[in-house]
């Protein structure tokens, strides 16, 4: 997925998790200018893909702590922070969305721009419509891409790290978002590990974006 990178989050005390079974997915809408209609395609993709009840939350401000002066964005790991202090009881993961630019640490680059951010094997994930539109054919492409991305983030949120199948939604895109234009599904190999690590989701979803020619 383009310019997507992990960051495991550690907490202070480790998070309270509901039952796995029939927990929820909590979505957060971050600012004003995220479209509705991208809300709503991620919430239909997660539903598909992991087959889990989704919660959209009530759009919020992004927070001021997160902002990120020198370069006019804010800080994918502190919205993670503010995000997990949201995370309704019953949510095993929550899901921050924003059309805002955001950003992480990655080696030598202080503030390296990223399509999403999430930790592994844990509760919370945001991602940005901000760099789904570069080079987009138009705003249901940029929901294509942002959905997919959204599916990546929940998919490190239940264990996965990125994948080396090419065209797998894990898929480390390496810095460019077009590596998104050519992912359709789960890949078998990380289906197989999400059932080995007793994570049971559809077998066979219908993804709302086309196949791949």
């Amino acid at each position: 997925m383009g310019a997507l990178f992990i960051m495991i989050v550690a907490l202070s005390t480790p998070p309270t998790l509901p039952d796995p079974s029939g927990a929820v997915i909590a979505i957060q809408p971050l600012g004003k200018r995220l479209p509705k209609a991208d809300v709503d395609m991620v919430e239909d993709a997660l539903i598909r893909f992991y087959g889990r009840p989704v919660r959209i939350l009530p759009r919020v401000p992004l927070p001021q702590s997160a902002y990120y002066a020198p370069r006019r964005r804010y800080r994918a790991e502190k919205l993670l922070e503010y995000l997990e202090e949201r995370r309704p009881a019953d949510a095993l993961q929550i899901l921050g969305l924003t059309a805002a630019d955001i950003s992480t640490t990655k080696g030598a680059h202080k503030d390296w721009g990223v399509l999403g951010l999430a930790s592994i094997d844990g509760t919370v994930g945001v991602i940005s419509r901000y760099r789904a539109k570069k080079r987009s054919k138009g705003n249901l492409h940029t929901r294509h891409r942002l959905s997919k991305v959204a599916v990546h983030e929940i998919g490190h949120t239940l264990g996965l790290e990125h994948c080396p199948t090419v065209g797998c939604l894990m898929e480390d895109a390496k810095g460019s978002v077009l590596t998104s234009d050519r992912e359709y599904d789960l890949c078998p190999r990380c289906r197989a590990q999400l059932k080995a690590l007793g994570k049971s989701i559809p077998a066979d979803p219908t993804p709302p974006w086309p196949p791949v020619p």
